[in-house]
């Protein structure tokens, strides 16, 4: 597949679009050339912590404008596999003991789980700002009396200002250690989630390119589910970083000011 029909967008957004919480060059001109163009897209990341709502408008804040219903986030693409999960034909409704933020309770409550303590279906851990070590040993405990186990993402580690945080991945190792369970992965670098975004637009993934900055993530989930990759060079990947890997993405480019139909002025020298 080339790139000349492709015909609906998925990007990551850190290191893509934003770094640091400043817009990086054309991120802005390349969301109003889909807009103008009445392309369909969705902006995605593997943050479960805020709602699309809450990430519009920190988008907004850093001179971007993607409306809520233009973000996919892993706790969105997890409640809507939970949602799956449960048979049409049985009435039931399902229960969770989530650990978590606003962007998955929310999204979970809205795919009409009910949220439990007591002999949930499932117990599904995201990013939160704040691990209990109460909230990890009822995991641990729901898990081994037989709920199942669903992780939002297996980032491992999470960005702050004094330095790396423990995230998601580092929470669910200590569950499985203590329970000998392995949990079900939805966000990136599993396809599942651009597949679940795919089917949220009604696209098809052979008319569909993803943009992202790491190749361990975007790319390969984004070649898996059948897509047209490009890869950028203003997040966490380098060019020499490309040759660790058994794979490649259809496409590398500096910054995304390389989609534009009409190039920035100014140059770009910053990038």
């Amino acid at each position: 597949m080339n790139g000349a029909n492709i015909e609906c967008w998925l990007t990551d957004m850190d290191g893509v679009l934003v770094r640091e919480q400043e817009a990086l060059p054309g991120a802005a001109e390349l969301l109003e050339q889909w807009r103008r163009q009445d392309l369909p897209y969705l902006v995605l990341t593997n943050n479960s912590i805020f709602t699309a709502r809450d990430l519009s408008a920190r988008l907004r804040h850093s001179g971007l404008v993607v409306p809520e219903e233009r973000i996919w986030t892993s706790a969105l693409a997890s409640a809507t596999f939970l949602a799956n999960q449960i048979d049409p034909e049985s009435n039931a409704q399902g229960s969770c003991y989530v650990i978590g933020e606003a962007g998955l309770t929310t999204a979970i409550h809205a795919a009409g789980f009910i949220m439990t303590e007591t002999n949930p279906d499932y117990v599904v851990v995201g990013e939160t700002r704040n691990y209990s070590f109460e909230a990890i040993t009822k995991a641990v405990r729901l898990i081994n009396n037989g709920a199942r186990f669903i992780l939002t993402n297996p980032d491992a580690t999470g960005p702050s200002a004094e330095g790396v945080l423990p995230a998601t991945g580092a929470i669910a190792s200590l569950i499985t250690k203590a329970t000998g369970r392995e949990p079900y992965v939805v966000g990136k670098p599993n396809p599942m989630m651009f597949r679940s975004a795919l089917n949220h637009l009604g696209a098809h993934s052979m008319e569909t390119a993803m943009i992202g900055d790491r190749m361990d993530t975007d790319i390969v989930a984004g070649m898996e589910a059948g897509m047209h990759t490009i890869l950028v060079m203003t997040g966490l990947s380098s060019r020499a970083s490309i040759a660790d890997f058994p794979f490649r993405p259809n496409r590398i480019i500096d910054g995304v000011y390389e989609l534009l139909d009409e190039p920035l002025q100014g140059g770009d020298e910053d990038d």
